[in-house]
């Protein structure tokens, strides 16, 4: 489902079940992930990288289709996941190495930076055409990593962004080939792992106290 390996100073995280959507035992193994990469001492960073035309396509609808009973439990845990990486004692890079929709690119957006691929995938908030709304902790991170202007657009229109798109709206950093995605994500955390991650966590944590209050507060506001 998920395997954490790592490449000198960093750890790199690949999400690898299907289309990455995320299931509680997904986010689980995530979390646990993340403790590992939170318990590193020295220089480190994280990067983020799924499989095939996958990054993430964010929340689990079959579960919650199942489960509609633990809809605010559930949201609480993936509100959680963003929190988290906001939070990690480290620089943390994603590698969008496909479609980033919905809580998937919400998951991009929680990483310092991000690297998309050029050639297939789309960064795209649907949410409007689902005929769903955003939470307000969703809302909070969204308009706090994207430009006021791509936020309105991604969030109100449902558009979908290419890698080359993405760039020039300021949701991602860099673009690279398929082949490029991972090695230009690994070769920008590792110019970061050097970075104290305790102070990297504090100022994102003052950065964005009022995201981190929303994510961590009542998931439906």
């Amino acid at each position: 489902m998920i395997d954490l390996q790592r490449d000198g100073d960093v750890f790199v995280l690949r999400l690898d079940a299907g289309e990455n959507r995320f299931s509680p035992d997904f986010l689980s193994a995530v979390d646990g992930a993340l403790d590992t990469v939170a318990k590193e001492d020295g220089p480190c960073a994280l990067v983020t990288v799924g499989t095939g035309k996958f990054f993430s396509n964010g929340l689990d609808l079959d579960w919650l289709g199942a489960n509609g009973d633990r809809f605010e439990e559930y949201l609480g845990r993936v509100h959680g996941l963003f929190a988290r990486l906001l939070e990690l004692p480290a620089p943390t890079v994603a590698a969008v190495n496909g479609h980033a929709f919905a809580g998937g690119g919400m998951l991009a957006l929680a990483h310092d930076f991000a690297v998309m691929r050029t050639d297939r995938g789309y960064f795209c908030l649907p949410e409007v055409d689902l005929g769903m709304t955003f939470t307000p902790g969703m809302t909070s991170l969204i308009k706090a990593r994207l430009p006021v202007g791509t936020a309105h657009e991604a969030m109100v229109t449902g558009r979908r962004y290419t890698a080359e798109q993405a760039m020039a709206a300021g949701v991602v950093q860099r673009t690279a080939a398929e082949d490029e995605v991972l090695p230009a994500a690994v070769e920008s955390a590792a110019s970061l792992a050097g970075k104290d991650g305790k102070v990297v966590g504090k100022i994102r944590r003052d950065l964005y106290r009022a995201t981190l209050a929303a994510l961590h507060g009542p998931a439906l506001g």
